[in-house]
């Protein structure tokens, strides 16, 4: 038989032509590197992910480590309060006592222990109220929005607030000069 030349007019005779082996070769090599970018592109995030992973266990990890004793140091907090009321009520004749003194060295012994933990107070009187730091018992007269008087000191560990100070804020209404003595007497 012999070959047609390629008519426009002849649907049947149809030009056949070998694919071209290099084209064929770079459509491949290109769709690889596409799938070898997006596998990089994975594996990277992946592994952008398990780091940020890593981080996130180590610091809870320490963040546990740090406030682990929260419970126990809250439940020793109204020791601490039973001790400065005790000091605050005993008359001038027993203050000078010897038992007294050891009674103040066990009390203080106790607050270094909790400040080596990471236990600090919170200052209140004279301070403007936050309500981050302070809760507002009741209003006194006073200076508006300054904390007045405490009545349980509040106290932090490692800079969070594991229990606030319960606190009188100022209205605003002066103080007289007969109520301020009896203030700094309390004080």
């Amino acid at each position: 038989m012999i070959p047609q030349e390629p008519d426009a007019t002849n649907p049947e005779v149809k030009e056949e032509s070998a694919p071209e082996p290099e084209l064929d070769l770079e459509i491949i090599l290109a769709s690889t590197k596409q799938k070898a970018d997006e596998y990089l592109d994975n594996w990277k995030r992946t592994q952008a992910d398990f780091l940020n992973y890593k981080r996130r266990a180590e610091q809870e990890k320490r963040e546990m480590g740090v406030y682990a004793n929260t419970q126990l140091i809250l439940t020793l907090l109204p020791v601490l309060d039973d001790f400065e009321r005790a000091f605050n009520s005993i008359s001038h004749k027993h203050a000078k006592t010897d038992w007294m003194d050891g009674i103040r060295l066990v009390e203080k012994k106790l607050k270094t222990i909790l400040e080596a933990q990471g236990l600090s107070p919170i200052k209140a009187v004279g301070e403007i109220f936050d309500p981050n730091l302070h809760e507002a018992l009741m209003h006194i007269k006073g200076e508006d929005g300054i904390v007045m008087q405490e009545m349980q000191k509040g106290y932090k560990l490692n800079d969070k607030v594991i229990r606030p100070s319960q606190v009188a804020v100022g209205n605003g209404e002066p103080v007289e000069d007969s109520e301020k003595e009896v203030k700094q007497d309390k004080i």
